[in-house]
């Protein structure tokens, strides 16, 4: 997105070098409400009973859909450089971890 049109402004978006290394996570897990979805990034590891929240986001479902397009994209994209990416299957992981069921 490097295309401007006249009249608009540059955005400078800062990466901080703790940011940079960012967090691996191998579960998303997804809740919304009527004013915002909430993304939790959780990293579980094999015969590990707990596992934490590395990052949470929050947005308004206007900005979720977006994401969404924006993945979409970029799979399409990868895919048409790299080949297709196969799923593969994934444990059952209980969602909520013995957690009462998010709300937003």
């Amino acid at each position: 997105m490097t295309d401007q049109t006249a009249g608009e402004q540059q955005l400078n978006i800062e990466l901080t070098e703790e940011m940079a290394d960012g967090e691996y996570a191998n579960l998303a897990i997804i809740t919304h409400s009527f004013a915002e979805f909430v993304i939790d990034f959780v990293n579980v590891m094999p015969n590990v009973p707990k596992a934490k929240v590395k990052s949470r986001i929050v947005m308004t479902p206007q900005h979720a859909k977006r994401l969404m397009r924006a993945l979409i994209d970029n799979v399409k994209r990868f895919e048409g450089q790299h080949g297709v990416i196969k799923d593969q299957e994934t444990p059952a992981v209980p969602f909520n971890f013995g957690a009462p069921p998010a709300q937003a």
